[in-house]
């Protein structure tokens, strides 16, 4: 039976089966990447991206086709990784804005609400290339909007929608040569067709394979440090999402200082976040109960999260009466946690995947290091989370990756608190490199963005990895396994030994124009191999000063920061 109108319960099918299909296929899309380096992250970016849009919607009950899509939006902003899954989150985005004030969309409204997804995420990329999933999304959209007729079903409109997407997608590569040298379509266009399509198999009644899920791994609790006898010192990290309710307060006109400056009289470490009508806590105290009952009296709770401090914390110190040390938390935002007294200038969130980068990075002074990296980029969530925690009039957020620059954007754009300004570090190498040379003095933060340009414009980054299969890239033959060396985003040599590939890399590195190398190598290379590369750097480039950094990093066995 043919489909006319999408209410919000059909579109809450539309975006699960969407992200089911996606689920089922992101492997598949991963294997579309460009280079044949074990990061291809594109379809496991945006399945996440489309399954937080989707989790949460999973238990809301709604009737409006704009109120599902306005959570669907909320859920894909604040899950957003890499730059592919911020597109998609802009492209629903847009979506809901197209569906503003619709209960009931027509196939006509719904074709308008898919160009406005396109407008919106055209609009959210600095500079949009073509032959990407903003091509795909553009040129199937514009078909589709210009063939529907008002009589149409929704079925016949992912008809023609994918008709025209699918030949898009083999069109990127003329649009794109690196896509062409690779011999691959463009790996985000590919995830966004497998979102459309899972939409179209709901439609027409199809069942999907659900893929295996995404689920990080949960820590082990260790309970040795509260038993019988014990006496509770450090309290209780307590969060929760708190849902308004018109019955008990005036939402258009709630200030979320009410609960702040309440919150203030018995705990310590609070963040309290208002986004329309929903209300984010985290706090310490010594009595949560209290904190749930208080908070009731504003809405009812979405979610709740207890956790007892000195079950995995056994050092730390009473701030004060129902005060807690901020360092007994075992949470991810209180371990990181930098807070200071008195509102500072300057604050500092950079990104970094190894222990050793991470300490690194924290030593250098960023107040807060969001984990992630090549193979798993951050979400958008995760940047709030730091600029959550520190207490600075501007932060300065270094991504490190240029996957991630636009994630970290998308943060910045919607945080109020601060201004964020995003530092343009495609690389851990210029990152390390930018922090080294940070200079706040001048506390004017053009000048001081300036300067970190001009650091990271005299930095040669270069990365060996492993190959994932044979492939020609650039006049370069690769085997699978063999080692890569890449030199500022270009494949310039491989070989079958790591050694003998971090030589062909550096020789057709700039190095010898330059004056320090910090080598920063991974969990997979040993000390002897590391001995080895300095050996070789302080005989054959004798006027280079030589800095060895343990990264602890995976994927790539070493970072050449070369400056």
């Amino acid at each position: 039976m043919p489909t006319f109108k999408i209410n919000g319960e059909l579109y809450k099918q539309l975006v699960t089966f969407g992200a089911k299909n996606l689920r089922a296929n992101y492997k598949t899309i991963d294997s579309l990447n460009v280079f044949p380096v074990p990061d291809g992250d594109t379809g496991t970016n945006m399945r996440m991206t489309i399954d937080a849009g989707a989790n949460a919607i999973k238990d809301l009950n709604e009737e409006s086709v704009y109120e599902m899509s306005r959570q669907v939006s909320r859920g894909m902003l604040m899950g957003a990784r890499g730059n592919s899954g911020v597109i998609l989150s802009q492209l629903f985005r847009g979506i809901y804005k197209g569906l503003k004030d619709i209960k009931e969309a027509t196939v006509k409204d719904w074709s308008k609400a898919m160009m406005s997804g396109v407008t919106q995420a055209y609009h959210a990329v600095l500079k949009p290339v073509e032959g990407t999933i903003l091509t795909v999304a553009r040129e199937a959209s514009s078909k589709a909007f210009k063939t529907i007729r008002k009589n149409d079903s929704l079925e016949k409109y992912f008809d023609i929608f994918l008709t025209e997407a699918k030949a898009s997608l083999e069109r990127t590569p003329e649009l794109l040569p690196v896509l062409k040298d690779a011999g691959v379509v463009d790996s985000g266009g590919a995830g966004f067709i497998c979102v459309i399509e899972g939409m179209q198999k709901y439609l027409n009644g199809e069942e999907i394979k659900e893929g295996d899920i995404l689920v990080s791994q949960a820590p082990s609790v260790n309970a040795s440090g509260f038993n019988a006898h014990s006496t509770l010192e450090y309290g209780y990290c307590t969060e929760f999402i708190l849902q308004l309710q018109y019955a008990k307060v005036d939402i258009p006109n709630f200030d979320i200082k009410i609960i702040s400056d309440w919150l203030e009289t018995i705990g310590n470490s609070i963040v309290a976040l208002q986004d329309e009508d929903i209300v984010k806590v985290h706090v310490h105290t010594m009595d949560p109960g209290l904190v749930l009952s208080h908070c009731r009296e504003y809405g009812e709770y979405i979610t709740i999260k207890i956790e007892n401090m000195q079950v995995s914390h056994n050092e730390g110190a009473i701030v004060g009466a129902g005060k807690v040390d901020p360092a007994s938390c075992n949470c991810p935002q209180c371990q990181e946690m930098r807070r200071s007294e008195e509102r500072k200038k300057f604050g500092i969130v950079a990104v970094a995947t190894g222990d050793g980068l991470t300490n690194t990075f924290k030593e250098m002074g960023a107040d807060y290091v969001v984990s992630g990296g090549q193979s798993m980029n951050p979400a958008a969530e995760d940047f709030v989370k730091g600029f959550d925690l520190i207490n600075a009039e501007y932060i300065l957020v270094f991504p490190n990756n240029s996957n991630i620059v636009l994630t970290a954007e998308q943060a910045g754009k919607y945080y109020k608190d601060a201004k964020i300004i995003v530092v343009p570090t495609k690389t851990l190498a210029q990152g390390y490199s930018a922090l080294t040379m940070l200079d706040l003095s001048s506390e004017d933060p053009d000048t001081i963005l300036s300067e970190i340009k001009d650091v990271i414009s005299n930095v040669t980054t270069g990365l060996i990895t492993y190959s994932i299969r044979d492939t020609e890239f650039e006049n370069v033959t690769i085997k699978k396994d063999d080692y890569i060396g890449i030199c500022n985003g270009k494949i310039v040599n491989a070989n079958p030994t790591r050694l003998e590939a971090v030589k062909g890399l550096l020789t057709n590195s700039d190095i010898e124009e330059k004056e320090i190398v910090t080598v920063i190598f991974g969990k997979d290379v040993t000390k002897e191999e590391v001995d080895s590369v300095k050996t070789y750097i302080n005989e054959r480039y004798k006027n280079v000063e030589i800095d060895i950094i343990d990264g602890g990093q995976d994927v790539y066995s070493y970072i050449f920061s070369i400056e």
